[in-house]
């Protein structure tokens, strides 16, 4: 039988593909389960993983206790490490015989290379790199009040929205939102025709839940063979290889000391103080797109909707005036410190503690604060 991925009502509850690396689930995984639990919940429907490796069996009960109601495991050899044609058969296979609603795939790497495959073979649509995702039309409503500038009138209107020359209901349609436009815009994107709607969704935006052991032990376990044809995989994993150079951790970091354009009029001192801040702090150093581009730190430093989305303990910002794209990596910070010679710098906008003045004579004094408070 064909696959109708337009019988709309033939579709029903929530997958989250589960990247595993070595036989170990990634961050993301867990970040994603517990957000496909709110929208599976949302729907009223069940919560899959779908996991795929090779002697994985024992990363289930972790999923499970994170919300995911049922895992769907496809134990092979072949399956260990990730290639773009066997991994893409047997998603797809799955995906024609259980027929899921919404499906979700981590941002990283592998994530950005799988999703767009499955979603051009299943010929349905994928929103890349969302950042905030709600079926719920009244929960998307209150996300639009809190983050957008759209009036209340218009805000109504979002009920509803013109497919292929007709109004549908959209209320029940999944809202991918996700930055546009260099970053300078948010844009919420449904897939109304077809099913699954896809998401990739970037690693760190969402906060993974807490974990249950109840739940852990209940999660059932649907075993299913890989059904490879080893001639029409196109290429095979000979080697893996890891880079020697350490990226720096900014997703699981409790401390970042992040710099921006402020420290141009002397680079090397003011990564120098952003260092040792970030060292009495026992964080790391971030920095903003123009530190990035500028050559100042390299890419895997930047924080912002073309970086990592970060939620530290504490945030300390040195000269980053808060553009929206840096102000949307870094603002659910449990707390934040801003330094900035410009007092109409946006960043006070969400600072909770606001210094404005020279960051290399501002920094030194924290850092000796920093210090005694330690040492006391």
């Amino acid at each position: 039988m064909a696959f109708d991925n337009m019988d709309l009502a033939a579709f029903k509850g929530v997958w989250v593909f589960c990247e595993q690396r070595e036989g170990k689930l990634m961050p993301t995984d867990l970040e994603l389960i517990s957000e496909g639990r709110k929208l599976a919940d949302e729907l009223g429907s069940d919560l899959t993983g779908v996991l795929l490796g090779d002697k994985v069996d024992g990363l289930c009960a972790e999923l499970g206790g994170y919300g995911a109601d049922k895992v769907i495991l496809v134990d092979d050899p072949a399956l260990g490490v990730y290639t773009t044609d066997a991994y893409t058969d047997v998603i797809c296979e799955l995906v024609q015989k259980y027929k899921p609603e919404v499906f979700l795939i981590g941002a990283t790497n592998i994530g950005r290379d799988l999703g767009p495959r499955c979603a051009a073979r299943l010929h349905t649509g994928l929103c890349a790199d969302c950042t905030h995702l709600d079926v719920d039309t009244s929960i998307y409503q209150d996300f639009l009040k809190n983050n957008s500038v759209l009036d209340d009138a218009r805000i109504a209107t979002t009920t509803t929205a013109m497919v292929m020359g007709e109004k549908k209901d959209v209320t029940k349609e999944m809202k991918m939102t996700r930055p546009a436009f260099g970053g300078n815009l948010m844009a919420t994107i449904i897939c109304p025709r077809f099913r699954p709607s896809m998401a990739t969704v970037r690693p760190g935006v969402l906060k993974k839940g807490t974990f249950d052991q109840a739940k852990a032990d209940a999660v059932q376990v649907v075993k299913e063979a890989a059904n490879i044809d080893a001639a029409s995989l196109k290429t095979k994993v000979v080697e893996v290889v890891k880079e020697a150079r350490k990226l720096v951790d900014l997703v699981g970091a409790d401390y970042i000391v992040s710099i921006g354009r402020g420290i141009a009029s002397d680079v090397e001192k003011g990564k120098a103080l952003a260092e040792e801040l970030a060292d009495v702090l026992g964080g790391v150093v971030g920095g903003s797109r123009v530190a990035i581009d500028s050559g100042w730190l390299t890419a895997d430093h930047q924080v912002g909707q073309t970086g990592k989305t970060v939620h530290p303990k504490v945030y300390i910002a040195l000269g980053i005036s808060g553009a929206i794209q840096h102000k949307a990596g870094m603002q659910d910070s449990e707390l934040i410190i801003a330094v900035n010679k410009d007092a109409s710098a946006p960043i006070f906008e969400i600072a909770d503690y606001g210094i404005t003045g020279d960051l290399f004579e501002v920094a030194p004094l924290l850092i000796e604060s920093f210090k005694a408070a330690k040492e006391a």
